[in-house]
């Protein structure tokens, strides 16, 4: 049953309240059973189940994704783990599966924030699930920014470049077209201009682009050589070098690479950030 709207969802939740807890003793004999061909004892293993897999999905509602939606990916996780589960090593079926559920979920939300990759490395997509965590425990310290850059690379154990790399890659995230703008508002969709723009604002789009385009250029000529050729190679080309190419080319590891565009693409933020204010324009993340 599909859980997208509130009336499925409590229906849900009564329905699966209905199913019995197991003891060891049962789990263990319905485990194998299930081994031995029973489809009937597999499907018993999951229904008594699913209640915790409402309790996992709850964890993650901060994501802003339907509760349903994320209940329907943990029991997947959950009807995995009852065909790996083996009874021999003598755990509970749920503590075996709540790695399973937890991973289906991870999964999901990863996939669902954006079109772009967020989580490509262990390393990110632990960063992606722990950031929100360790920003929330930030916020009752009193500490400026660089602190708290350090404060949370420390508590994380990443370097402050993955910390900023997360922040910028999940403030980018997805919005569907079909969201309404406010409660009582009309949805995004009825909302985006149409495809052609006035003349007059075509003409003062261009006009501001070209003014935009010589403070870029006078800005980029304030880069040291370096910067210059990162900026143009790996922002403004239609083809960017990959970092490992970056990298060879400057004798340095991929992650220097990395740093360093990064420290460039601040460097020209700030010699940007004042002019495109005078011109009344946002400047893109």
């Amino acid at each position: 049953m599909p859980l997208r709207d509130d009336n499925a969802l409590t229906l849900y939740l009564a329905e699966i309240g209905r199913y019995p807890l197991l003891d060891a003793a049962t789990e263990h004999d319905l485990a194998q059973r299930f081994i031995a061909g029973d489809r009937s004892a597999g499907r018993q293993l999951v229904t008594s189940n699913l209640r915790f897999v409402v309790r996992v999905a709850r964890e993650y509602r901060a994501y802003g994704l339907r509760l349903g939606d994320l209940i329907q990916e943990g029991n997947l996780g959950l009807m995995r783990a009852v065909e790996k589960f083996d009874p021999k090593r003598e755990i509970r079926l749920i503590s075996y599966a709540v790695w399973w559920i937890r991973a289906y979920i991870h999964n999901y939300i990863l996939h669902s924030w954006s079109l772009v990759k967020l989580g490509t490395t262990q390393t990110q997509r632990r960063l992606f699930f722990s950031l929100a965590k360790a920003k929330r425990e930030l916020d009752r310290l009193n500490l400026d920014d660089a602190d708290r850059l350090d404060y949370l690379a420390r508590t994380l154990q990443v370097a402050p470049a993955d910390i900023s790399d997360m922040e910028l890659r999940m403030a980018g995230r997805d919005i569907s077209l079909d969201v309404p703008v406010d409660v009582d508002g009309p949805a995004r969709v009825e909302t985006v201009p149409a495809a052609e723009a006035p003349v007059d604002e075509k003409l003062a789009a261009s006009e501001i682009g070209t003014l935009v385009a010589k403070r870029v250029k006078t800005a980029l000529a304030r880069l040291d050589p370096r910067e210059q050729f990162i900026i143009q190679h790996r922002v403004l080309d239609e083809a960017p070098v990959t970092f490992k190419e970056l990298g060879e080319h400057f004798g340095v590891s991929r992650e220097r690479a990395r740093q360093i565009e990064l420290r460039a693409k601040r460097k020209l933020r700030r010699l940007l950030e004042t002019d495109l204010q005078e011109l009344e324009m946002p400047l893109a993340a």
